[in-house]
């Protein structure tokens, strides 16, 4: 085991003690509605998605409901989450190609989920992972990004480049709950914003890199 491998094993034994249960902060109740929501977390606190999805799966209840939707309707709809033009063309289309190219089923493949509008790697692997248990990568979100790099797991910014890193150094059936562990460590322990890591008595201190 390399020097990187073993802070890499000290580190998640400590993620672990943390949130031994890790899961999605987002709430949903069938497979297409957790997709639509992760959708609508880009650049988006999965609160403020949480209290607009309360409403819109309420008024949208089956993936026809999508397929039927007026752009404009829909844009109002979402409008607190941000991006809503971009977000409103991505998940009514993406309603459509599943209905017609998957029967109505989210797919179970990285190559697949990646043909649905609005999907990237980074929400496919949520998805996949979540719903299917598939675990094809890990998704690099800000937090992920921002403390990988302040852990010393890796010295790329690029999305691509972090995930190979991390990959790389965790088993695979950890790679979901990392994202879901660095996720809950960066709201509740260490935000983005500047402060003193020992007075606020930062977990994963002692692992963490100067800039």
């Amino acid at each position: 085991m390399t020097s990187t491998e073993r802070r890499a094993a000290a580190i998640l034994k400590i993620l672990k003690k943390i949130n031994p249960q890790p899961k999605s902060a987002l709430n949903y109740s069938t497979p297409w509605e957790f997709l639509v929501a992760v959708q609508l977390s880009a650049q988006c606190t999965d609160k403020k998605v949480n209290e607009v999805t309360q409403k819109l799966f309420k008024k949208y209840r089956t993936l026809d409901a999508y397929v039927r939707a007026r752009p404009r309707e829909f844009e109002q709809d979402i409008h607190a989450t941000g991006f809503y033009r971009a977000k409103t063309r991505n998940v009514l289309a993406a309603a459509k190609a599943l209905k017609t190219r998957y029967k109505g089923r989210l797919p179970r493949t990285m190559p697949e989920m990646l043909t649905l509008p609005g999907m990237g790697r980074k929400s496919a692997n949520i998805v996949l992972g979540t719903i299917y248990g598939v675990q094809a990568g890990i998704a690099i979100d800000t937090h992920v990004k921002r403390l990988a790099k302040q852990l010393g797991l890796t010295k790329h910014t690029d999305p691509g480049k972090i995930e190979k890193d991390l990959m790389a150094m965790f088993p695979r059936q950890e790679w979901l709950y990392l994202n879901y562990r660095l996720a809950d460590y960066g709201r509740k322990f260490c935000p983005a914003r500047p402060h003193d890591h020992i007075a606020k008595k930062c977990p994963l201190a002692k692992f963490y890199v100067k800039a």
